[in-house]
C-alpha cells in the first residue's frame, strides 16, 4: 500500500531542472514584467494631461508625441501585444505542468490546479499594475516605456493595420442615414413620438462630436489642487457633484479628477490633510471626438466624464455618460443640469433662452434640423456664441438679429455677456 501511494507522488511531481527547464523560466519572468508594464503604459499614454505633456516636451521625448500622433495604431499594438504575452503565459505554464506534474491519473486536478495558477497570475498582475500607476509615476513610466512601445509598432505594424481595417469595415446596410431620417420625419403617428424622437437620437448619434454636446468651460465647478482640505471639502458638499476636475493655476491645466466618494473615509481629517493623492487621472478627448466612440471608450475605461480639449490643448469643457446617453433617451437629470428650465415657451413657436443653453440643446428644444447653423455657428457651443458668431459683435440690448428663417432678439446683457434671448422662427 505504501509502494502504490509513493508511485502516485512520484508520477505526479518531476523534482529536477534542466536547461531548457531554465530557459523557460527566464522566458516566463520576461512576458510576466511584459504583462506588468505594457498594460500600465496603455493606461499612462491615454490619460496624459497637457501639463504633463508640456514637461515632456521640454525635456525632449520626442518618441512619446510619435506614439501619440497615431492612437489608434498605438492602441491596436498594445492590445497584440497584450495578446502575445498572454497566450505565452498560458503555453509556459501547460508546458510546466505537463513537464514538472503528470496528472495523467488526475486529469480533473491537474484542470483545476493549473486554472487556479493562471487565474492568480493574472489577479497578481491586475493588483500590481495600479501600484505601479500610482507609486512610480506617469511621466516616467511614459518615458521608460517609449523605445520598447515603438519597437512593438513597426514589428506588428502588419497585424495592426490589418486590425484597424477590420475594425473600421461597416457592412452596407439597406438603407442610409438620410433615408432613415426621412422616414422618420414622413412618419404622423402621434402616439410614437417618444419612440420617434429615440429613434432619430439613434439615427443621429453617429454624426454628433464631443463639442456639440459638452458642457462649457464657464459652467465647470472644479478644484484647485493648491486649496486644503476643509476648502475642497465644503466645495464638494456645497455642489454636490459626484466628479470634480482638479486643476493646478487655472482650467487649462486640468491635473485629474476627484471622486467624492473618496473623501468618505476622510472626512474627519484635518485641514492639512494630503487630498491630492485621491485625485485619479482625467480622461481627455478632443473635441472632434465621435460620441458613439466615445461612448465605448467610457465603458471600457469605466469612466463617466472625459475633459474635452481644443486643437492648442485648452480646456474647453466636459461630457458625462449622462450627455452621451441625453443624445438617444432625451433628457436626463443629471447632477450638471440645471435644476429649472432654461428657456420659457411662448405663444406662436417663441421661447426666451438663457443665452448659455447649449446649441445643441437649443436646436432640439426649436425643433430644427441639425444642421441649421453649420454654416455659421464656428466654435460657437451655446446659444450665446452662436449669436456672436452670427453679428460678430457684442450685440446691443433690444437688438433683433435675423438669420435665415431665424429671428433673435438680446433681450438682457450686461458689459461682457449676453444673458437672455428671445427666439422667433419666421415664415420660410
Amino acid at each position: 500500500m505504501e509502494t502504490d501511494t509513493y508511485d502516485a507522488t512520484e508520477n505526479i511531481f518531476r523534482g529536477t531542472f534542466d536547461s531548457t527547464d531554465i530557459t523557460f523560466i527566464v522566458i516566463f519572468a520576461f512576458l510576466f514584467v511584459c504583462a506588468l508594464l505594457v498594460p500600465t503604459a496603455k493606461n499612462v499614454y491615454f490619460s496624459l494631461n497637457q501639463n504633463q505633456l508640456d514637461k515632456l516636451k521640454g525635456k525632449g521625448n520626442e518618441r512619446i508625441f510619435r506614439l501619440l500622433k497615431q492612437p489608434e495604431l498605438l492602441s491596436a499594438t498594445i492590445q497584440i501585444t497584450n495578446t502575445f504575452i498572454q497566450v505565452g503565459i498560458v503555453i509556459i505554464s501547460n508546458y510546466w505542468f505537463s513537464t514538472f506534474c503528470h496528472f495523467t491519473n488526475y486529469p480533473i486536478t491537474g484542470f483545476v490546479v493549473q486554472a487556479l495558477f493562471i487565474g492568480f497570475i493574472i489577479l497578481f498582475i491586475a493588483e500590481i499594475i495600479p501600484l505601479l500607476y500610482r507609486n512610480w509615476g506617469q511621466e516616467k513610466i511614459a518615458v521608460f516605456m517609449a523605445i520598447p512601445l515603438l519597437v512593438l509598432t513597426y514589428v506588428f505594424r502588419p497585424l495592426s493595420a490589418l486590425l484597424l481595417k477590420l475594425g473600421r469595415h461597416n457592412p452596407k446596410s439597406g438603407l442610409s442615414m438620410e433615408q432613415l431620417s426621412k422616414a422618420l420625419e414622413y412618419s404622423e403617428d402621434e402616439e410614437l413620438n417618444e419612440e420617434k424622437d429615440m429613434l432619430e437620437g439613434i439615427v443621429r448619434f453617429s454624426n454628433i462630436n464631443a463639442i456639440d454636446i459638452i458642457q462649457p468651460r464657464i459652467n465647470i465647478i472644479a478644484l484647485d489642487i493648491e486649496d486644503d482640505f476643509n476648502s475642497i471639502k465644503n466645495t464638494v458638499i456645497q455642489h454636490g457633484y459626484s466628479r470634480m476636475p482638479v486643476f493646478r493655476e487655472d482650467l487649462d491645466s486640468i491635473e485629474g479628477i476627484l471622486y467624492a466618494k473618496d473623501l468618505l473615509g476622510y472626512l474627519q481629517e484635518n485641514s492639512d490633510f494630503k487630498w491630492q493623492s485621491l485625485i485619479r487621472p482625467a480622461y481627455f478627448v478632443p473635441e472632434t471626438k465621435k460620441i458613439d466612440d466615445l461612448l465605448e471608450e467610457f465603458q471600457l475605461k469605466k469612466v463617466h466624464m472625459a475633459i474635452v480639449v481644443d486643437e492648442y490643448g485648452g480646456t474647453s469643457g466636459i461630457v458625462t455618460m449622462e450627455d452621451i446617453l441625453e443624445e438617444i433617451v432625451g433628457e436626463i437629470n443629471d447632477e450638471y443640469d440645471e435644476k429649472e428650465e432654461n428657456f420659457i415657451r411662448l405663444k406662436n413657436n417663441a421661447y426666451i433662452f438663457e443665452a448659455s443653453t447649449l446649441l445643441n440643446d437649443f436646436i432640439k428644444i426649436i425643433d430644427a434640423e441639425p444642421d441649421s447653423f453649420k454654416d455659421i455657428e464656428g466654435e460657437a457651443d451655446t446659444l450665446a456664441g452662436l449669436i456672436l458668431e452670427i453679428k460678430g459683435e457684442m450685440p446691443k440690448k433690444s437688438e433683433v438679429i435675423i438669420y435665415k428663417c431665424h429671428k433673435f432678439t438680446i433681450l438682457e446683457v450686461d458689459n461682457r455677456r449676453i444673458k437672455k434671448i428671445k427666439y422667433e422662427r419666421l415664415p420660410a
